[in-house]
């Protein structure tokens, strides 16, 4: 049988796997819109910690972190930085969201901005910037599976076909069990794709080089550019440290502002278990260290993959591994794709609904969630439709989206912590912050020092928020004091 016949059927029953457990952890949640987009407040810290991490490192982390390794080198160190910095205040404030989750009955990102600021219009923007960013994370998501599924068959299943199939499934247990189906398959993903990637990125350097050690020894010698932080840009010219520096920062900042995972403060059982989660994910992070070793492996191995996101498969094929264990090691990228990805079309078609259309429009219990359903597939659709740009590069796909997802950062400390804070203050803020990081995206000649578009936005969002809010009435001590105190 020849090789890819194995690797296919290896994928089908990976998938057929993950597509049960999502369909089965649908049985144990309710049938209520907080049953679908917060799984009833049930998540203990076996699923809270995979579902964060499983949820943070996706084909982003598993084929374009090895691409940035093997083409850009130090560059791709910023990863392992941003992980752990954008966690760790998360210890503090996410008990604070939990707890005024649970009082207010909050599922969303915006229905805790809006509790403090109370906007129906500001609702609505941060629903529309967070399908902004959305739709270029779960690009990435797909891009990734059919870029996997495609080396590892040898083009007999096409980019296309493969992320269709992959994301076909996604789309079926997310609409069947929302939070709940997230929540078990990014467990058992999680599970699998560190293994899988501990396990590929040991076996690479010793097979090719005689040891971790060795392999860098050859690449200090032959290539020594690629070890010298900040490492290269995208056209293999030394990268600035403004650039390095504010990617990493802006990631930290962002990390957490991301409606998929901010919304996981509310599926938490309690306060502890996400202290335990944060305390924890560090643990996780060192699953990047094996990803990264993958794509330094590939720096002086003969021949070239089709572009940097493919070094992993390209790697996976060229070292003449057996058809089962290629298949295994498919499914482990598969994995980190999906499990990012189902959060994210879950969490897009909420915020669309809960903080956009039902601001606006009235409706019951069922049509909300017959209407998150129907997002799920719309977003899936456009995603799919830009997946299918063979010039799109996975990590500057999710640059791209963090110069949005960063400007909810200043809203919510400012809910939760500036008793002086305004509604005018953080609308203004906000609005003025989104558009300077458009406006620098689209005319990137225009960054002083090469700085990511999102910290420039920063920097003229919090002065606007802080002085709007000062020139306008202050909120009532009571009102705040239910947030702040």
């Amino acid at each position: 049988m020849e090789q890819w016949v194995v690797v296919t059927i290896i994928i089908a029953l990976y998938l057929g796997l993950t597509l049960t457990i999502g369909l089965m952890a649908g049985r144990k949640q309710t049938d209520s819109v907080a049953g679908y987009v917060a799984a009833d407040r049930s998540f203990g810290l076996l699923v809270m910690y995979f579902v964060t991490g499983a949820s943070v490192f996706s084909a982003f982390a598993f084929l374009g972190g090895p691409g940035w390794a093997y083409s850009r080198g130090a560059a791709a160190f910023y990863i392992l930085a941003y992980g752990a910095l954008g966690m760790a205040p998360f210890y503090w404030i996410g008990p604070r969201i939990a707890a005024l989750g649970r009082r207010h009955g909050y599922v969303t990102q915006a229905q805790l901005i809006t509790g403090r600021f109370p906007s129906k219009t500001l609702s609505g923007l941060i629903a529309l910037l967070s399908l902004i960013a959305f739709v270029p994370y779960v690009t990435i998501q797909m891009r990734g599976a059919g870029i996997v599924i495609e080396a590892v068959t040898d083009g007999h299943v096409p980019l296309w076909l493969g992320a269709l199939v992959a994301y076909g499934i996604v789309i079926t247990y997310v609409l069947s069990a929302g939070a709940m189906a997230v929540g078990w398959t990014n467990t058992f993903q999680g599970i699998f794709m560190v293994v899988i990637a501990w396990t590929l990125g040991l076996y690479l350097p010793y097979r090719l080089y005689g040891g971790i050690g060795e392999m860098f020894s050859q690449i200090a010698a032959a290539r020594p550019d690629l070890l010298v932080p900040p490492g290269l840009d995208a056209a293999g010219d030394p990268w600035s440290w403004g650039a390095f520096t504010t990617f990493i920062l802006v990631s930290a900042v962002g990390l957490m502002m991301w409606p998929h995972l901010f919304m996981k403060a509310f599926t938490a059982k309690d306060d502890d278990t996400l202290r335990r989660t944060v305390i924890l994910f560090p643990t996780f992070q060192l699953f990047l260290i094996p990803v990264l070793l993958i794509g330094f492996s590939g720096v002086l191995f003969a021949g070239t993959p089709p572009s940097s996101d493919f070094i992993l498969p390209f790697m996976i094929l060229e070292t003449d591994l057996p058809a089962i264990v290629v298949g295994l090691f498919c499914a482990g990228a598969l994995s980190a794709s999906m499990s990012t990805g189902d959060a994210l079309l879950h969490a897009s078609a909420s915020v669309a609904v809960e903080d956009g259309v039902q601001q606006f429009v009235e409706l019951s219990e069922a049509a909300q969630k017959r209407l998150m359903q129907g997002l799920v597939l719309l977003t899936g659709a456009i995603a799919y439709y830009y997946a299918l740009d063979p010039d799109s590069s996975l990590v500057q796909l999710l640059a791209s989206a963090y110069g949005i997802i960063s400007q909810f950062a200043p809203p919510v400390v400012a809910a939760l912590y500036w008793r002086r804070a305004t509604t005018q203050g953080v609308m203004a803020g906000l609005i003025v912050g989104a558009a300077t990081a458009f406006v620098f995206w689209q005319n990137p000649q225009w960054k002083p020092f090469d700085m990511h578009e999102g910290i420039i936005a920063l920097i003229v969002h919090v002065p606007v928020l802080v002085a709007v809010s000062l020139a306008t009435s202050a909120q009532s001590d009571e009102h705040v004091a239910a947030f702040v105190d």
